[in-house]
């Protein structure tokens, strides 16, 4: 499937990721239920979002628009990583390119619409351009200016006339007389009621020239109102026939329109935005979520984003469909079998590490699916092997992982492991103290050596022989690394394998290794009690 690029398009196999706690978590309520559903954006999902946007640096079209980008790592039903991507809106006047995951269905139904709405509104906006740009407008503005410059200076010069005629009366009272004095005044009142009519016939001029131009100009601003008006209902009228028409699909199998999950109305864009895609994608290929992570990139111009930076779900378009579109997701998820304000216990499977690696193949493991689950920085106190099943303690702060580690370090902590050996154990019980080293060269590898050994004791006894294997209960003292691995099939120690174990000496064909961590007794590092853990043994 082209839209299924393997992690090597992205990052290499011994990248190193120093951390497995998410950056930020997708999350909404599930309408159903009522539970919070949360997708994860790991460290690893960024790396793989980098690596894109520096493709996307190399190809100079992806930048001439911004627009978000996204990835989503997702699993396989056969268990293999892949990553999916996506981008919000048209590319380059483009629904769909290949390597892209395809838009949500229903444009295709309302394509004709689309496309005779779409040159209705183009038709509406440069009608709205043409009104906007009448030669009147600029007209009315240079004489409206004009005529402004010509009252202000008319203005001053009846102001300058009115504080000369007022000295000129006073003159007039102190030096003339009688009829000579009644001529003067009646001449300054003359010259006064002349410059009024001048006034008013330069106000005259200015309306008789202006008006026609402003009734032209309001009858021009009311058409471009009700040519916005008559846009906004064409665009609403499309999106409500789109958001009637785009069908999402969650982890559920359950599809709803976006008229049906926003009936109170929905922004323009909305379903066509990255994390949409991606999930409905997604949920319609049988293909798990592991992370996601979405980032800008191109110009930014419009909505004031920086490119590069990674963001979270937008608020008004894909927040409020992540509770639906989550739906029935069900991440990676562990058996607790015990828990407290500071404690977690969890039953492990074959298969599953303790604590994340350093590669970004083997991110998986217990700590990082808690954090995950809690969103919170947690500890493990102790180490299962990769392949053993079993009790897993873990802390929730570091006072509680310092004292549970000091537990295991001074011995105090009881461990129980049952195990199927690959043959019949002539003896009943019995202890092993075989020293046990790792060569450096030959990593994981351990193997007993008297010299350079360090001391390790197991003891054991047998549960059942059945058939040709013989089911054993073991209780390290020590606790090395693959102990109880090496202790049993080392001819010094038991001289049988136990079922499974590949790396010492068992070469069929088994899904797991049948060692299980069935007991764990220990003092409570921050209550005043003995825990006392057990879980069945699965096989």
């Amino acid at each position: 499937m082209i839209y299924l690029h393997p992690l090597s398009d992205f990052i290499s196999s011994n990248l190193i990721i120093t951390s497995a706690q998410p950056n930020y978590y997708y999350e909404g309520k599930c309408p159903q239920t009522g539970e919070i559903v949360r997708l994860p954006r790991t460290p690893l999902a960024e790396a793989i979002a980098n690596s894109l946007m520096q493709q996307l640096e190399q190809n100079h079209l992806y930048s001439q628009e911004g627009k978000m980008y996204g990835i989503l790592l997702v699993e396989l039903p056969n268990g293999e990583q892949r990553v999916i991507k996506a981008f919000s809106g048209l590319l380059n006047g483009n629904s769909m390119l290949k390597g892209w995951v395809s838009p949500i269905p229903g444009r295709e139904e309302v394509v004709l619409l689309e496309t005779q709405t779409l040159a209705k509104l183009e038709a509406i906006k440069q009608e709205i351009i043409s009104l906007e740009k009448l030669s009147e407008r600029e007209e009315y503005k240079t004489l409206s200016a004009e005529y402004t410059q010509q009252l202000q200076a008319l203005s001053l010069h009846h102001y300058r006339s009115k504080l000369q005629r007022q000295t000129q009366r006073q003159e007039f009272w102190q030096t003339l007389t009688d009829e000579s004095l009644k001529i003067a005044l009646e001449q300054l009142e003359t010259e006064s009621r002349l410059q009024g009519i001048e006034r008013r016939h330069l106000k005259r001029r200015q309306n008789e020239i202006l008006q026609p131009l402003q009734k032209i100009i309001t009858s021009a601003d009311q058409k471009i109102a009700a040519l916005k008006q008559q846009r906004k209902q064409l665009s609403r009228h499309l999106q409500t026939e789109m958001h009637a028409a785009y069908s999402l699909t969650n982890f559920q199998g359950q599809s709803l329109s976006l008229q049906q999950l926003l009936p109170a109305g929905t922004p323009t864009g909305t379903g066509e935005c990255c994390a949409p895609k991606l999930l409905h994608y997604a949920a319609t290929h049988q293909l798990k979520p592991l992370a996601m992570a979405e980032f800008w990139w191109g110009n930014s111009t419009v909505e004031d984003k920086i490119q590069g930076e990674f963001y979270g779900a937008c608020l008004e378009r894909c927040q409020p469909l992540m509770g639906f579109l989550l739906s029935g997701f069900k991440p990676n998820n562990v058996e607790i079998i015990y828990e407290d304000e500071w404690l977690i216990a969890v039953n492990k499977s074959s298969g599953l590490l303790s604590v994340p690696g350093r590669y970004f193949h083997n991110q998986d493991s217990v700590i990082s699916r808690l954090r995950y689950l809690y969103n919170q920085e947690i500890i493990a106190g102790h180490r299962l092997d990769q392949d053993t099943s079993g009790i897993l303690l873990i802390a929730k702060d570091a006072v509680t992982y310092s004292q549970i580690s000091k537990q295991f370090q001074k011995r105090q902590v009881s461990k129980v492991y049952e195990a199927l050996l690959t043959g019949s154990l002539a003896i009943n019980e019995g202890e092993i103290n075989l020293p046990l080293w790792g060569n450096p060269d030959n990593r994981p590898y351990q193997e007993v050596n008297l010299a350079q050994g360090k001391p390790s004791l197991t003891r054991f006894c047998v549960m059942d022989r059945e058939g040709d294997y013989t089911r054993v209960e073991f209780v390290p003292i020590t606790g090395r690394t693959h102990q109880l691995r090496v202790h049993a099939a080392d001819k010094r120690g038991l001289g049988m394998s136990i079922l499974g174990d590949k790396l010492y000496g068992y070469h069929q064909n088994i899904r797991r290794l049948y060692l299980h961590a069935r007991e764990l007794k220990f003092q409570h590092p921050r209550v005043n009690k003995i825990l006392h853990l057990q879980v069945k043994t699965p096989f």
